[in-house]
């Protein structure tokens, strides 16, 4: 078993100040492989005061510097590839090829992304030709508490990590208890890397210990979190006190439409986005709007394409999909299923219980529901399992208005050969991001959501400006 029990502190793994033993599960086998330490307040005053110590010397090192850095740091992360790979699939249950593919590359994905994004950035600027002795300075908002889940470990910490890093912040990471072996090791890639001292900290802990205290900190300026809405809304209020920004990105219940005149492979497109990462996205099409001439072909279609997916151990290479998390998750996963079939939705494929031959290990089976309507549970809330909703519509303001029928805001669908509907509907979603016809969103693009799916937007020049303050300055003379 790994003992992964220290934390990462002004450039150095130092031992927790006081021992608070946790054991992180592989969720393909339910055994303990790892130990971490749970933080306390003494570990993140400690994370916080390096972080701040560390703050202005940062913030004035020259842009090309910290580009420097961060193209050191995507060398070494690219070289630590297949320990970022194996660490992810051990803690979160990703299969070991989904893992290399997919999880180890969104954080190359986005490091490549904001390095591009930096180097045209302005951090100097005019106020506009009216006003020749006006500026407009984007300076860093500070010190910066990350809190980062577990589903997408490498996307979400070098959603945060890598433009705070380039705006001249600085920072404390706390990853998931759950799935911290990744975290910890970003952290190794960071000191190898060679950046200076606190200006990147991690601190173990959960959210009620070390989450609590760094929302709530006086030193820290802003805070940047991923996860639940639960979570989101916790942090918030215990952040109001000290009025520090806060960035979040929540939950979702992205509505997939699929007109009556979409491809033909739609549907099944559709349910393997769904499944992807075993359904632990915030932003899967978990909600399938059908339209009423093509829904019981639809129907057919889904069941077939979830009936192909096949389920097995994290370690195992194919293209299968792992377990979900935790044993809470299952608890949680498999309870909503069966609030499927109590409240009348027509079990088409899957259903509770494990999958055949899955004896032991956090493994559900690919399910997918119709006949539901918008007012289901697993309609309403986030299930964050590889679960599909199937709901008929008849109109397009129906689908519309069933689409926006929910609190969250993150992902909606469209897909349609009509690209003036496409269009249209479109502009009448309430949701931070739209994609057609199977079109994934290119480099640089903003991720984040409406309503109860948070706040701010991260990815490109939006997460870079993100970090940052707006100084305007009058009777600048020219330089």
């Amino acid at each position: 078993m790994l003992d992964k029990r220290q934390f990462y502190i002004n450039g150095q793994w130092v031992a927790p100040a006081a021992a608070n033993d946790l054991e992180v599960i592989n969720p393909s086998t339910e055994e303990a492989c790892a130990v971490i330490s749970l933080g306390g307040q003494a570990d993140t005053d400690a994370a916080v005061a390096a972080a701040r110590a560390a703050f202005e010397p940062w913030m004035m090192t020259p842009k090309a510097e910290r580009l420097a850095l961060i193209e050191k740091l995507l060398e070494v992360y690219n070289s630590r590839a297949e320990d970022m790979a194996h660490a992810i699939s051990l803690e979160m249950g990703a299969p070991i090829d989904m893992s290399r593919q997919q999880q180890v590359t969104t954080g190359s994905w986005h490091i490549g992304n904001f390095i591009r994004a930096f180097k045209g950035f302005e951090f100097d600027r005019m106020l506009g030709d009216h006003a020749p002795n006006d500026r407009i300075l984007m300076e860093p908002i500070g010190v910066v508490g990350m809190i980062t889940p577990w589903n997408w470990p490498m996307n979400q910490i070098a959603l945060k990590a890598i433009p705070a890093m380039a705006t001249g912040c600085t920072m404390i990471l706390k990853p998931s208890e759950i799935a911290p072996l990744s975290g910890m090791l970003f952290a190794e890639i960071v000191d190898e890397a060679g950046f200076p001292a606190g200006v990147f900290n991690l601190v173990n802990g959960d959210g009620m210990g070390v989450g609590t205290q760094l929302s709530g900190h006086a030193d820290v300026d802003m805070i940047s979190f991923t996860g639940s809405t639960r979570a989101g809304i916790a942090i918030q209020k215990n952040a109001a006190d000290t009025v520090k920004r806060v960035s979040l990105e929540l939950g979702g219940k992205g509505a997939n439409i699929v007109f009556a005149d979409a491809d033909e492979k739609a549907v099944s497109r559709g349910v393997m986005r769904c499944m992807n990462n075993t359904g632990q996205s915030c932003n899967a099409p978990t909600r399938m709007l059908v339209e009423r001439p093509i829904y019981d072909a639809a129907i057919e279609a889904a069941a077939a394409a979830a009936s192909k997916i096949t389920v097995g151990h994290s370690d195992q290479e194919g293209r299968h999909i792992g377990p979900v998390v935790s044993q809470a998750q299952w608890t949680k996963i498999q309870g909503l299923i069966q609030k499927g079939i109590d409240e009348g939705a027509r079990l088409v494929a899957g259903g509770p219980g494990r999958p055949e031959g899955l004896n032991r290990g956090y493994f559900v089976r690919p399910t997918v529901f119709a006949d539901a309507n918008n007012q289901m549970t697993i309609a309403r809330e986030e299930i964050f399992g590889p679960v599909l909703t199937m709901i008929p519509f008849d109109t397009e303001e129906e689908a519309i208005a069933i689409a926006n029928d929910t609190p969250y805001g993150l992902t909606d669908y469209i897909q349609t050969q009509d690209a003036a509907k496409a269009a249209r509907v479109t502009r009448r979603l309430r949701a931070g991001m739209v994609e057609m016809n199977g079109t994934s969103r290119a480099a640089g693009a903003p991720f984040g959501g409406y309503k109860m799916s948070g706040n701010g937007r991260e990815g490109g020049v939006w997460g870079l400006e993100d970090y940052l303050e707006v100084k305007a300055v009058s009777g600048w003379a020219a330089e």
